[in-house]
């Protein structure tokens, strides 16, 4: 058996490629560029990397071209986190000496000793991993316009709580094209006291309302000219053209996170797996998305169910010396997938009898806190999705939250 080791950088690479005993048998310094790729592949089928036996290979990295270049054909590619790899390396030497080169020999020498306590690259469909990338960039255009959102609110506080107050009946108000509208015609309060009934209809038409206009027009008039604090007119005027740039960013953030939310809900339901996954209660497209690009389609990718679970970090760990145990929620996990999980069980516990009459038990009857139960909740549909994957089922509420009748007659 042949193994390869990589230690990536962002614009060179050193490859190291050992046998089944250690010993090195080559090592090239190769660009991160098409040129470079050719000489790590003539490389590898060098010493005999084919289709039918591929030589596996060690990186500290699952993304970028390289990667994707590696992973073509049966390859398997193993990610290991530079952690592991720096207490690999203590392994070989106590002085704490690091290199590049001798970095892609330990990465070597991971997987010719190693290779079965880590997991390879998931094997998932071209679509699957399209959608990965979609629901992951929706992700954290979320997150980043919930940021900038929060930024604003704050900035706001500082000069301008009438807008607060005026937008506040509106769900999401800061993130509304309504509200973008009106800071753009009255940055600073003192403005936004002079606008007139006319001038806040149009602007609420311009923002695309078509009801409403003139009732929400009157209200906004009666916030914006209520007798308010203010800043010094100078600070004033600093702050309001401190506002338009951040709503400048909003505004961009905001269109961004609808773009990729319609390219979720193009691309998610032609998946294969999409009919299971919103079969459940709680799941819709953009959170059902989400789910998928963690998991992934390689049906081999998790063991078990067990397996899957911890990898979410919905399962609980047991830390257990001498007389001392302890059972705590797990820290390392797939973060993703754990914050959609919260929301799937959220979400879930008013859309399915089953799933709020599993929720209340543990309230109730286990004395857990909201996320405790929560993440117990998780856990359950979280190994009912696994089986209906690998079964190629859908969810039925009868089987996955028996009534208590059906549960005493099978005991």
């Amino acid at each position: 058996m042949i193994y390869c080791g990589i230690d990536w950088a962002e614009k060179t690479h050193d490859v190291a490629l050992v046998d089944n005993t250690g010993q090195l048998l080559a090592k090239r310094h190769i660009t991160d560029d098409a040129a470079g790729y050719k000489i790590l592949l003539d490389l590898l089928a060098e010493y005999g990397d084919s289709e039918e036996s591929p030589i596996p290979v060690a990186i500290e990295t699952s993304r970028g071209l390289l990667v994707a270049v590696l992973r073509t054909g049966k390859r398997q590619v193993f990610a290991i986190n530079p952690m592991a790899a720096a207490r690999y390396r203590d392994r070989h030497s106590v002085s704490r000496k690091k290199s590049d080169p001798g970095d892609a020999l330990v990465l070597a020498n991971i997987l010719r000793t190693d290779m079965h306590a880590h997991r390879a690259l998931p094997n998932d469909s071209d679509l699957g991993r399209a959608i990965a990338v979609l629901a992951r960039a929706q992700q954290d255009a979320t997150w980043n316009r919930q940021q900038i959102s929060n930024q604003l609110r704050s900035l706001l506080r500082e000069y301008y709580p009438a807008a607060l107050d005026a937008f506040a009946i509106w769900t999401n108000g800061l993130c509304r094209p309504e509200t973008h509208a009106i800071l753009r015609l009255a940055p600073t309060p003192s403005r936004a006291a002079r606008l007139t009934r006319t001038q806040l209809q149009a602007a609420l038409k311009r923002a695309g309302r078509k009801r409403r206009i003139a009732a929400d027009a009157d209200r906004l008039r009666e916030v914006l000219r209520a007798d308010w604090a203010h800043q010094l007119p100078l600070v004033e005027d600093a702050l309001g053209k401190q506002m338009l740039a951040l709503l400048i960013q909003l505004e961009a953030a905001c269109t961004a996170a609808d773009q990729l939310a319609e390219a979720v809900e193009e691309a998610f339901p032609q998946h294969p797996d999409a009919e299971i996954i919103l079969s459940f209660p709680g799941l819709g497209i953009q959170l059902g998305a989400r789910v998928l690009a963690e998991i992934g389609d390689d049906r081999q990718r998790f063991a078990d169910a067990r397996g899957l679970k911890a990898y979410a970090g919905s399962s609980p760990i047991t830390r257990a010396s001498g007389k001392k145990s302890s059972i705590t929620r797990r820290w390392v996990k797939n973060d993703r997938l754990n914050h959609a999980g919260y929301l799937w069980a959220f979400s879930a516990i008013t859309a399915s009898p089953g799933a709020m009459a599993h929720y209340r038990g543990r309230r109730d009857d286990h004395g857990d806190w909201h996320a405790a139960a929560q993440r117990n909740l998780f856990n359950r549909m979280l190994g009912q999705l696994y089986h209906c994957l690998q079964h190629g089922r859908r969810f039925d509420e009868a089987v996955a939250f028996p009534p208590a009748s059906a549960l005493a007659v099978a005991a």
